[in-house]
């Protein structure tokens, strides 16, 4: 059961060292692998580290970079490649994935009628001293220019501007606990009722990035490029560079609109150490466990539920024990077990990522909740001795394994940030969605702004079809619904999964929407109706049987019984379907469903033409006519219609610019003793019915 309180993860997004989106990342994590890069002297060289650098025996060569972090598709949001350049480059990554952060959600931002929040934060700017390599001060409009591109405030409000967003939009600066913090703050902003949609995340990105670093005895950071959380030999972890972007909802409203919802969050806490620790930078016991023990309180939850944790898991000597005895305590107050709860550490595998380590750390403990897998945390030995694991409700999940037991399941979700401010998160497995069988056929829209992107997105769509469950229908409805249409386009009817993967690797033609290729609906009259037309439609599309029983509820008989007869009543039906009296609603309801069913599966007319009853729906669909209004005229109009002859009637309803290129390019018209009446934007206008 859900509550008011809660609130649903419906899409992720992210760029990681090693992996160039969340699906990568997952795949990574499962292998074991570490995303760790051990550059070769050469590769040192030429990233410009002196040769007496490299020659230093507290020369650590090991980096956690993010891949193509220089690049960005200025022309997508709107920059030339001068403002581009000057944009810091995380605000360039962070703008990108809070785009496909969207995507993943299966909405399209520019379609959204709703407030949509964004919180989030970045790292350090080193960025700055490339473009403004004087003093800082801002002297003139250039520098005000180059100071807006590159400040950490500008980060959250760039991303409501860009995308159109007019919720709440803050900038969030607490260390390394940023992005974490940004997520409960955008949970907080959802139950206070400032948004229905929230983004919230971090993103970290040195320049130059980092190739590698001096060891300090003492320091955060590893003498051999490996974190080892939790382990006896841990002695600190590796900077690294990323980004992550989560969208969330409350958890009602994404059930209520069907959202693909990946985890809940049960619920969240944020506090401060205070003076309460050794020093500013030191981390502590109490105000880790009280945030802890604070979010376990605000979810509902006691602590013998929740089966794994990732934690913050830097590897240190020092701060690993203290996470462990605050996590303990924590826990110790709904729970006595021993031994039952995973932990993990996210750094174990791509480094610490800084302002955007808490929101890698969620996303990591969504999908193992999603996929119920623990992956490993890595270089793990033997514990710490300053940690007893034996009497702690934890164990490091040093080998990767399966999660089992009733649902749903539970984790937890750790960030520290330098200078005290402490975040945790409670999550839950995402409720089990009922799904109704898939029906075929379907329809794959694809479209992109180049055809190499085009063929880009159709390997991608591809090679998801062929290793995820993914239902063709429910990709069909988002590349149709949920996704932004570009210029470059690409359609295909399939029959099936294996078809719809074969389709999408042969290619064929595509189309470029800017060349204009319009759409017109031609609606008959009487004379086209036929027993059993559209029964295959009614019986596989949602949308075409919903209008069909919307136009059979304002009828004073059963459309269905008449347009679909039983087996043995076919003759009967058929002469009953040609009286006027029910061929003309029969004929009206039958186009409508199916323009309607066309329009729902993005096919957009630029003209709506009809000839007699098709008059009504031409009208109905241009929005001058109510639909109980069009059925209540055309159901008189046929009963009126069998004492007297039918007038010649033509309906157009069309975007005025379009009109004459249509009629003149498309249509041809019989010549006709009565005039034509021309419905253009809701206005009644005279036409002769004569070309």
């Amino acid at each position: 059961m859900s509550s008011s309180l809660e609130i649903a993860i419906i899409g992720m997004a992210g760029r990681f060292p090693g992996a160039a989106n969340v699906a990568a990342l997952w795949r990574n994590l499962c292998a074991g692998e570490e995303s760790i890069a051990r550059p070769s002297e050469p590769e040192l060289r030429a990233a410009g580290v002196p040769a007496e650098m490299l020659a230093r025996p507290d020369y650590v060569r090991a980096s956690a970079p993010l891949a193509d972090a220089d690049q960005f598709d200025a022309a997508f949001f709107g920059y030339s490649e001068q403002a581009a350049a000057q944009l810091d480059p995380q605000h360039r990554q962070f703008l990108e994935c809070a785009f496909e952060t969207f995507e993943s959600a299966g909405l399209d931002p520019a379609r959204l009628d709703s407030r949509v929040a964004v919180y989030a934060g970045s790292s350090l700017n080193g960025y700055l001293f490339h473009v403004l390599p004087r003093t800082g001060r801002v002297e003139s409009a250039q520098d005000m220019a180059a100071l807006l591109a590159l400040d950490k405030d500008f980060l959250a409000t760039r991303v409501s501007y860009k995308l159109d967003l007019r919720g709440p939009s803050v900038a969030v600066q607490t260390a390394c606990s940023t992005s974490l913090v940004a997520v409960h703050l955008a949970c907080q902003s959802l139950l206070l009722g400032e948004c229905e949609l929230a983004l919230a995340g971090g993103v970290s990105i040195s320049v130059p990035q980092q190739v590698g670093y001096l060891h300090q005895p003492g320091g955060i950071a590893s003498p051999d490029g490996h974190c080892r959380a939790f382990d006896a030999a841990a002695q600190g972890t590796v900077a690294g560079s990323g980004v992550g972007v989560v969208l969330l909802k409350r958890l009602d409203d994404a059930l209520a609109d069907g959202d693909p919802i990946v985890a809940v969050i049960k619920g969240s806490a944020i506090n401060n150490d205070g003076r309460g620790k050794a020093g500013f930078t030191a981390p502590s016991v109490a105000g880790q466990a009280r945030a802890v023990r604070d979010a376990h309180e605000a979810a509902g939850v006691t602590a013998d539920s929740i089966v794994y944790l990732e934690a913050h898991g830097t590897g240190t000597p020092l701060g690993d024990p203290i996470e462990v005895a605050a996590l303990t305590r924590a826990f110790r107050t709904s729970s006595e077990r021993t031994q039952y709860c995973a932990l993990g550490s996210l750094k174990t595998n791509l480094g610490h990522l800084d302002a955007a380590a808490g929101v890698a750390g969620l996303i990591k403990a969504a999908l193992v909740l999603k996929h119920r897998r623990v992956p490993a945390s890595l270089h793990y030995r033997a514990a710490n001795p300053a940690i007893d694991f034996a009497s702690s409700p934890f164990f490091v999940a040093a080998q990767a394994c399966e999660l089992r037991g009733a649902h749903p399941l539970r984790a937890g979700v750790s960030s520290f940030g330098i200078g005290g401010t402490n975040a945790h998160v409670v999550l839950e497995e995402a409720p089990v969605a009922a799904l109704s069988p898939e029906r075929f056929p379907a329809v794959l829209h694809l479209s992109a702004r180049s055809p190499e992107k085009l063929v880009m997105l159709r390997e991608a769509v591809a090679d998801e079809l062929e290793r995820s469950p993914l239902r063709v229908t429910d990709l069909a409805h988002t590349l149709a619904h949920g996704r932004r249409a570009f210029a470059q386009r690409w359609a295909r009817r399939v029959d099936s999964r294996a078809e719809a993967i074969a389709l999408l690797r042969a290619g064929g033609e595509a189309v470029n929407a800017r060349e204009g290729r319009p759409v017109a609906f031609l609606f008959p009259g009487q004379g086209s109706q036929q027993v059993a037309a559209g029964r295959a439609l009614y019986e596989r599309d949602d949308v075409f049987r919903e209008q069909l029983d919307r136009c059979a509820s304002w009828l004073d008989f059963d459309l269905r019984a008449l347009l679909f007869p039983a087996p043995g009543q076919l003759r009967a039906a058929q002469a009953q379907l040609d009286d006027t009296a029910y061929t003309q609603p029969a004929t009206f309801a039958l186009s409508y469903a199916l323009a309607r069913t066309m329009i729902a599966l993005g096919v957009a007319p630029c003209a709506l033409l009809g000839h007699s009853v098709g008059e009504y729906v031409a009208a109905c669909l241009a929005g001058t006519l109510t639909l109980p209004d069009a059925i209540g005229l055309v159901s008189l109009r046929g009963k009126l219609m069998q004492r007297a002859p039918e007038g010649a009637m033509l309906a157009v309803a069309a975007a005025p610019e379009r009109l004459a290129a249509f009629l003149d390019e498309s249509v041809e018209l019989a010549a006709i003793n009565a005039p034509a009446r021309c419905v253009i934007a809701g206005r009644d206008v005279d036409v002769l019915a004569q070309r």
